[in-house]
């Protein structure tokens, strides 16, 4: 009885789960949506490369057509055609090889182990990138197509016919991909910068309450120096991110649309992941700090400054905040309270200056405790005053209201 109610609940939350998935698919352009859109397009490509190389041409082998334009159906135009380039190069030097070993030394093993070696060898070549290891199968493939044909004449009408197939694949998988809904991610570069807003907020909201309430362990300041040092694949994903954007506007028909004339480009938003990702850093050499500065004075004398310090990090978590729904067609209203925010954690940091100077502390000793952490608060500071400015450079620029680009 227990077993079928569990496996009930089961196949119920997995009906939900399904049920979910679709909802969000028909709901709004993300994720879901955007599987959907490449297995359609995959589906058309290729159901159009097989009716030609079969049905039009008659192939022997018409399975090289679909796999060639499901294989090249890449997530931005330009990778289309970059790799559908690379694609056939690595084809042709595959065919080549065969076709002249073949021809010279006759389909035996041989000739099968010298064209294997010399097409893995060629795949190595750096021009070729990913698409490197299709020499050898393009090569076994020929080789398998000469051994089965009879004639010279025939022998390289079929090796042709690989290389026509592969063309006809590739040109089908990139008009599909240029001409139905071709991609095109404005918003990448805005959800790494998102991500890595929130990381940098989650980490500053955890930090101040416990600064205001006294002085930290060990365990947590050193937990929050880990958190901060762990950012480097977050910083990685957020660059990889913008680039994506950046590429999926070249070669994109869809650019030249009203909607999407205009938009200045993605320097704002390079500058605003940078300043992030130096963020960052000083929120880590910050979080070294704080692990540093508990040794050096006594709990009672540190209160007071790591009270007023948590009120900085609290204005710098607001700040921080903004920048998680950072969104191009709201631009200019949130650099505008960016900016307010960050005068207010100016203010906070002014603060703790003078908490330092009523405790007679030096700001300028490197070695002193709190110079360093007020140093770490004003390049911080700094950090965000820099990006405030930026998103106030682009923001005339980008703003378009409610009927601006989603992607």
């Amino acid at each position: 009885m227990t077993g079928g109610t569990t496996t009930e609940r089961s196949d119920t939350g997995r009906l939900a789960a399904v049920t979910q998935w679709w909802q969000r698919a028909f709901s709004y352009a993300g994720d879901e949506r955007e599987t959907l859109l490449v297995i359609g397009k995959s589906t058309l490509a290729a159901g159009l490369a097989w009716l030609i190389a079969y049905d039009v041409l008659d192939a022997r082998s018409p399975a090289f057509a679909p796999f060639s334009a499901v294989l090249i159906m890449q997530v931005t135009v330009y990778r289309s055609v970059v790799q559908s380039l690379r694609y056939v190069g690595a084809v042709v030097a595959g065919v080549l090889v065969q076709a002249a070993l073949g021809f010279l030394a006759g389909p035996d093993l041989l000739t099968f182990v010298l064209v294997a070696a010399i097409a893995l060898t060629i795949g190595r070549w750096r021009v070729l990138g990913v698409q490197g290891p299709q020499v050898a199968t393009a090569a076994f493939f020929a080789f398998s197509t000469y051994t089965s044909s009879s004639g010279d004449s025939e022998r390289f009408f079929r090796l042709g016919e690989i290389v026509v197939l592969v063309l006809i694949g590739c040109a089908i998988g990139t008009a599909v991909n240029v001409l139905v809904a071709p991609p095109l991610r404005y918003r990448s570069a805005e959800y790494g910068i998102r991500s890595l807003a929130h990381t940098l907020h989650d980490l500053l909201a955890d930090m101040y309450p416990v600064l205001a309430e006294g002085v930290p362990d060990q365990d947590t300041t050193g937990g929050w120096r880990a958190r901060a040092e762990r950012t480097e694949g977050m910083i990685r994903q957020a660059r990889a991110g913008l680039e994506t954007a950046k590429e999926s506007v070249q070669l994109n028909p869809r650019r030249l649309l009203r909607r999407y004339r205009g938009h200045p480009g993605f320097h704002g938003y390079e500058s605003v992941l940078g300043a992030l990702e130096r963020t960052l850093y000083q929120v880590a050499a910050l979080t070294r700090g704080l692990d540093r500065s508990r040794e050096e004075e006594d709990d009672e004398a540190r209160r007071p400054f790591l009270r007023r310090y948590a009120g900085f990090l609290e204005a710098a978590s607001a700040v921080a905040e903004v920048l998680t729904t950072l969104d191009e067609t709201t631009l200019r209203a949130q650099a505008k309270r960016l900016e307010r925010l960050t005068g207010e954690a100016e203010a906070r940091r002014d603060e703790v200056v003078e908490e330092t100077r009523r405790l007679s502390s030096s700001l300028a000793d490197p070695s002193a405790p709190y110079g360093i952490l007020v140093t770490e608060a004003t390049r911080l500071l700094e950090e965000f005053q820099y990006t405030c400015e930026v998103l106030l450079d682009v923001a005339p620029e980008t703003h378009r209201g409610p009927g601006g680009p989603e992607r």
